[in-house]
């Protein structure tokens, strides 16, 4: 295989998750990659300290865009390949990155190929729903994916999108005659957003799936969120409290017996 490989890493403030993943690459897969860089967003913590333990490359981006982001990512990279990560995912497949690279060996007109880590990703790999079929859950994420870069450099990511930056570039690729397929590679993905997170993620969603899908939504769906919020909501603030009362007074029950009979 000649194909060169670049992990690069987008962060913003998350050393310990960032640790993590660079343990994880440099322990189970240095043979199978050829640089590391971290795509680090101004973060405060520890970041730039920790990926120099691990001798990864640390690259400062300023002005933060989803698709500015990418495209500064595929610049720095050296690799023929590119191999993006959050730092909040990681690989878990042993020939994860091996997978990688024979997928793009054996297709030259591959552009991408996005892994595994979601009940939706699983399914469509299973049924053979490709990205042509279904671009939006079958076409590149920016996580856990790779693509090739001699066609990023003819085709670079749109960083006029508010979000959905992977989707856009599924999209116009697919339209000039390359293939996104999925890698039966395993990774794994966590992430927890504050309220305020939320809401900002919620916002570029809409005006990206208006950018690119053309969906719009009606001011009456949105009521009927605020609605369903509400109520679902009070739902499970009573369920919540409900199952927490009848925990208690198991406890109470539960310590009025010998708890030595359920000892083993």
């Amino acid at each position: 295989m000649e194909n060169k490989i670049s992990v690069v890493i987008r962060n913003k403030n998350e050393a310990e998750d960032l640790e993590f993943l660079l343990f994880n690459l440099t322990n189970r897969y240095i043979d199978s990659i050829d640089e590391i860089i971290v795509v680090d967003n101004e973060s405060t913590d520890d970041s730039q300290k920790i990926t120099e333990k691990y001798g990864a490359r640390f690259e400062t981006i300023k002005n933060f865009s989803y698709g500015g982001s990418a495209n500064f990512a595929a610049e720095k990279a050296k690799g023929d390949i590119i191999v993006i990560f959050s730092a909040h995912s990681y690989p878990v497949s042993p020939e994860f990155f091996d997978v990688i690279n024979e997928k793009f060996d054996f297709n030259a007109r591959l552009a991408g190929v996005r892994c595994l880590h979601t009940p939706n990703d699983y399914r469509n790999y299973i049924l053979n729903i490709d990205a042509e079929k279904d671009p939006n859950k079958s076409g590149l994420i920016f996580t856990g994916s790779a693509f090739r870069k001699k066609v990023w450099e003819k085709i670079p990511f749109n960083d006029k999108v508010p979000t959905f930056e992977d989707k856009d570039w599924t999209k116009r690729v697919l339209k000039n005659g390359y293939q996104i397929e999925f890698a039966p590679v395993v990774f794994a993905y966590k992430v927890s957003r504050t309220k305020a997170q939320t809401y900002f993620r919620r916002t570029n969603d809409l005006l990206g799936n208006y950018q690119i899908w053309h969906r719009e939504i009606k001011v009456r769906q949105a009521f009927n969120n605020v609605m369903a919020t509400f109520l679902n909501g009070f739902k499970n603030l009573f369920l919540d409290v409900y199952y927490a009362i009848k925990f208690f007074f198991f406890v109470l029950k539960f310590k009025k017996r010998k708890p030595e009979k359920f000892k083993y």
